[in-house]
């Protein structure tokens, strides 16, 4: 197996427009969690979420290009284009032929499916958009950076719900890693802010009237969010040969089923995903020097996810840095994954540990360390993601620095 390294990331979120500000907002502690905009979203029981505000497509690309794709895609496009410019890459046609594209988004096109249910139900229209189809497809994002770049080599899109991006970037580094590519655009992107969406998130009673809390005991529930990140990832002699600088490097990879419960997670299927990402790593627990934690504030999750990490970490996970950063950017669903692994080797590159906001209470269920409230300086050379799904799907992500 080739060893893969990351030489480009974008992101692009409520928390940031671009990898330097969501990185700073990151140090911050800052919150992109705000009250929603569209009036109709004043009748449910939430009404803020991780709203990217005041987003025109056609800053950053043609009209035209902008009008084909819903809103979730024209974000894929924006965060690839920020990650091909950070990686210095300069296309050739052997290139084009031998890049892949591998992205995660588990609703596709809520904004346009939205809006044809809305012509057709409520207003009693005939017809609606005749770009609606392709527009709602969940692989939209990765058929419009195929298109931005003239990629004509393996694009597809994973969706498996909140772990969906995650995967996508598992699989992308397989496929690198292998040999079957060579140089990989991989991550998520989502724009879940559709009013029937969230009718059916409010009927779940999942989503928090008031903030987002992981881990602390007077937690609610989840803030949704939107957004996407995209790496650009390649193999370390692809990447040195070519004279790029690695920001990180990938190294494990697991994943796993809880064949457990539909929404109910597992603590020992998430515990065996990190324990194979840290296999296939070749590390041991007390070398992971911080963990993303999926956290979404839920008061499920939060339990499970610290027994889950007690189970694969031993008496480290008492010793180890979390936080969740859901709580400044939102659970951004099949995006998450990738989000919050650009979080991750952020924080690792630039040695500090996000913290984890609006942190009160502490829960005697959920006593581990999540670095409540503040940034923490730290210097460690490995960092995991985790993504736990609904479906009882799990994917977690090993990185090393540089």
């Amino acid at each position: 197996m080739r060893r893969v390294v990351v030489t480009g990331m974008g992101a692009f979120c409520a928390l940031g427009r671009d990898l330097s500000e969501f990185d700073q907002a990151l140090r911050e502690g800052r919150s992109g969690i705000s009250r929603f905009e569209p009036s109709e979203f004043s009748e449910l029981r939430f009404t803020t979420g991780g709203e990217i505000k005041n987003f025109n497509p056609i800053d950053h690309m043609p009209a035209k290009e902008a009008d084909m794709v819903d809103r979730f895609a024209q974000f894929a496009i924006v965060a690839a284009t920020e990650a091909v410019r950070q990686s210095g890459i300069e296309w050739t046609q052997d290139l084009k032929d031998n890049t892949a594209i591998v992205t995660g988004s588990c609703i596709g096109g809520q904004a346009t499916e939205n809006q044809g249910f809305w012509d057709v139900y409520k207003m009693g229209r005939n017809r609606v958009h005749p770009m609606t189809i392709p527009k709602t497809m969940a692989n939209a994002g990765a058929s419009a950076i195929s298109l931005r770049f003239g990629i004509t080599g393996p694009s597809f899109t994973i969706a498996t719900a909140c772990a969906s991006s995650a995967h996508a970037i598992g699989q992308a580094f397989t496929m690198v890693a292998s040999g079957m590519t060579d140089f990989a655009l991989t991550g998520g992107s989502e724009a879940p802010f559709s009013f029937g969406l969230l009718k059916a998130w409010e009927a779940m009673r999942v989503v928090t009237p008031t903030i987002c809390r992981p881990f602390s005991k007077d937690r609610n529930g989840m803030s949704l969010g939107e957004g996407a990140a995209i790496m650009a990832i390649e193999t370390l002699e692809h990447a040195l040969a070519r004279g790029a600088k690695p920001l990180a490097e990938i190294v494990g990879f697991g994943m796993s089923a809880d064949a457990h419960h539909i929404t109910q997670p597992s603590a020992e299927g998430a515990a065996k995903a990190i324990t194979m990402a840290l296999k296939q790593a070749g590390i041991g627990p007390e070398q992971v020097g911080y963990v993303n934690a999926h956290g979404t504030g839920t008061n499920v999750n939060d339990v499970t996810e610290t027994r889950a990490l007690k189970l694969a970490l031993g008496d480290h996970a008492y010793k180890v840095a979390i936080s969740s950063t859901k709580a400044m950017h939102g659970h951004t669903l099949g995006a998450a994954g990738a989000l919050e692994s650009t979080a991750a080797i952020l924080a690792m590159t630039g040695g500090y540990v996000p913290p984890t906001i609006n942190y009160g209470v502490p829960d005697p269920e959920c006593d581990l360390d999540y670095t409540p409230n503040a940034l923490r300086s730290l210097d460690f050379e490995y960092t995991i993601s985790n993504s736990f799904a609904f479906g009882g799907l799990n994917a977690v992500l090993a990185f090393r620095r540089i």
